[in-house]
């Protein structure tokens, strides 16, 4: 693993740990985490801190990956993908005060090996998608995803079974 720390106009990687043969496209902002071997992050991807992706991955463009996300080797996420790490999010205490990062803390999203995420899906915090699941386009997935299934849907129900 290399640790880059690139700041220049088309990309922002801070303490980004990085493996071999990884592409990163223009206008990635990435900080504190780690990419795998042969992984490629499309354009307008946001990686924050803690988030690990594994090797043989493809993020695709406008894709949000947020703090608390681990993605496994051979994953594909789609164009425009989000990801949640608070299941109660606010931006104030019940006092007024705004809240910081003693107020809250990060929820884990765990996608599996091989699975594939479709475009504008929305991963809500605490999900695991199983080993070589698809979740459908624009799905909203609010429950665990089994392996080997495909789920889709408003919120995101189960299709079939691959």
């Amino acid at each position: 693993m290399t640790t880059l720390n690139i700041n220049e106009s088309k990309k922002s990687l801070n303490n980004v740990n990085v493996g071999e043969n990884v592409r990163i496209f223009d206008f990635v902002n990435a900080y504190g985490c780690t990419i795998g071997d042969n992984s490629k992050i499309g354009a307008f991807v946001e990686i924050q801190k803690g988030v690990s992706i594994g090797r043989n991955c493809k993020i695709s463009s406008h894709s949000f990956l947020c703090e608390g996300v681990i993605i496994e080797d051979n994953v594909f996420i789609g164009h425009g993908v989000m990801f949640t790490n608070d299941i109660f999010p606010r931006a104030t205490n019940p006092d007024g005060s705004q809240q910081t990062d003693a107020d809250w803390h990060v929820v884990q999203t765990i996608i599996k090996k091989g699975a594939s995420l479709g475009s504008n899906s929305t991963i809500l915090a605490g999900i695991t998608i199983g080993e070589n699941s698809l979740v459908g386009a624009g799905a909203v997935v609010i429950r665990d995803v089994p392996a080997n299934t495909v789920v889709a849907g408003v919120p995101a129900k189960i299709i079939r079974s691959l």
